[in-house]
Order: structure tokens, then C-alpha cells, then sequence
């Protein structure tokens, strides 16, 4: 399906693009570096980088989805895949964080060799470039309100903290000596935590959408105040607001003057749902139902 180029998920499959590039790239150097530098953080590390990419393809496949146009089966749109998604990138952080605790644990249990020093320098390459894809996909998740991307960008972090513990980790089975070469692997299991609370987060938001959770009050207050500013418009009784993916959809219930012929308290109805579409590109449908004033 092709996407209009000024829809919001161009800029979000982008970013995706981007993150499943470092990746790629981050599976295979992490991956050599912790078999050659004896480093079970740094394996646990690729791993997770893997799960990465199987989200990034999800997200990529959620924002696609999302964009399309409604039809006749989804009148609303399909915005409901984004926050699909990002609830299924919390279940694969969930799966990721389960599968290094039990790997760190036996390697707690059995002794094995201190990592490599030089792994050091392989972690500050990888919390750089991490956090690199953390502050783009969070600054475009956050630009185009979409909860698949922020879950992409919370993904990348859970990858920084846990390559930050593994730094701490190795730096004291480097310094500590011999008794400390499991530090890395207790570096892993703290991770874990920290990826753990990630997907818990990324859980929690996408079910709030999913739920219709309404809208912060200001946004709606906004809504308000550009339907009052509407000629014709004496008071707005309601207005909910309803986020399908890149998408709102308003409901707007408008006092006007009891006395109006029908023809003119629908072309005040109109008038308040373009006025609304102009200050909010966001918003979709604007469904209004028209009362009459009361004192």
C-alpha cells in the first residue's frame, strides 16, 4: 500500500528503517565481541538487539497498517494496529528480559573466564550508538504521537541501560580480579530489571489507547474553545475525543439559539467541524450534534 508522502507514518517508518540498520549491525558485532571477549553481558546484549529487530519489522508493519485509510469493515480507521503493536513489543521485551535472567543465573552458578578488558571499549560504542537511536525514535514517536514508535525508542533504551550495566559490570571483574568474573553476568540480571520495567511501560500506554483513554484535558479544552469561537456557537454541553492511531476523532454536542431554522444550525455544526480540522490536522471526523441554548 502506498502512503500519502505527508502522512505521519512516512517519518515513522524512516526512523524504523534506521533502527533496524544499527541492528543488523549491532547483532553481529556484539554477538563476536562477547564470544571472543568472554562476556555472557555482551551475548545477552546481542540477543536482545535481535528481539530488536523483530520489533522494528512489527512497528514498521503496525505504523503501514495504521495509515490506511478507513473503510467499509473499519469505518474508524485502523489506527488500533499501532497500539497493537507496541503491546506486542512489550511482550518480546518481557520474553527478551525472562531469557537473559535464566542464562545469567547459570552462568552466576558455573565459573568461567573474567571478560576481556578491550569488551570496555566495544560498550561505550554501543551505549553511544544506542542512545543515538533512543533520542531519534523517541523525538519522532513524541512529534507524531504514535505509541508503536515510542515503544521502538523505549526498545533502543532498554538495549543502552543494559549495555551500561554490562560496562559496570566488566569494569569490576577487570578491577576486582579473581572471585568478580561472574560481575558481568550479575550486570545481565540488572538489565533485565531495567527491560523488565521498559515493556511494563510500553504495556501500560498501549492499553490506555486501546481502552479510548480520553485525551490530556488541555487538548480538549482547546477543542472547546475553538467550537465557542465559532459564530453561532453559544455553549459547548460535551466533547470527547477518541485517538485511533495517528488519527482523533471528536465528539462535539453545540448549544446554539433555540430559534434557528435547521439549515442554519447545520451550517453552524459545519462550520465548527472545519474550524476544528484547521487548528488540529490531527482530527479526522468531527461528528457534532446540535442542541438548543439552554440558560
Amino acid at each position: 500500500m502506498l502512503i500519502d508522502s505527508q502522512h505521519p507514518a512516512v517519518a515513522g517508518i524512516k526512523t524504523v528503517k534506521k533502527g533496524i540498520a544499527l541492528n543488523l549491525f549491532l547483532v553481529i558485532f556484539k554477538g563476536l565481541a562477547g564470544v571472543l571477549g568472554h562476556s555472557y553481558a555482551l551475548v545477552a546484549d546481542a540477543l536482545e538487539s535481535a528481539t530488536d529487530v523483530l520489533a522494528s519489522l512489527l512497528v514498521w508493519i503496525g505504523l503501514k497498517t495504521a495509515a490506511k485509510p478507513p473503510d467499509h469493515d473499519h469505518p474508524y480507521g485502523h489506527g488500533k494496529a499501532e497500539p497493537m503493536v507496541a503491546g506486542v513489543v512489550s511482550l518480546l521485551l518481557f520474553a527478551a528480559a525472562t531469557f537473559i535472567v535464566y542464562h545469567s543465573i547459570a552462568n552466576i552458578q558455573t565459573p568461567h573466564e573474567s571478560p576481556a578488558g578491550w569488551t570496555l571499549l566495544v560498550l561505550l560504542i554501543i551505549i553511544v550508538g544506542k542512545e543515538w537511536a533512543y533520542q531519534l525514535a523517541n523525538r519522532t514517536g513524541n512529534d507524531i504521537d504514535s505509541q508503536a514508535l515510542k515503544a521502538e525508542a523505549q526498545h533502543h533504551r532498554a538495549d543502552a541501560m543494559s549495555s551500561i550495566a554490562a560496562f559496570i559490570g566488566i569494569a569490576i571483574a577487570k578491577l576486582g580480579g579473581d572471585g568478580y568474573e561472574s560481575a558481568d553476568d550479575w550486570a545481565a540480571l540488572l538489565a533485565a530489571v531495567f527491560i523488565y520495567w521498559n515493556g511494563a511501560k510500553i504495556l501500560y500506554s498501549a492499553l490506555l489507547e486501546l481502552m479510548d483513554t480520553a485525551l490530556p484535558a488541555h487538548e480538549v479544552e482547546d477543542l472547546k474553545c475553538i467550537a465557542e469561537a465559532v459564530a453561532g456557537v453559544r455553549k459547548v454541553e460535551a466533547c470527547f475525543v477518541r485517538k485511533t492511531g495517528f488519527e482523533w476523532f471528536v465528539d462535539i454536542t453545540l448549544q446554539v439559539d433555540g430559534d434557528l431554522t435547521v439549515s442554519e444550525g447545520h451550517a453552524i455544526a459545519h462550520g465548527v467541524a472545519d474550524a476544528i480540522q484547521i487548528a488540529k490536522t490531527q482530527v479526522y471526523a468531527v461528528h457534532t450534534h446540535v442542541e438548543p441554548f439552554q440558560w
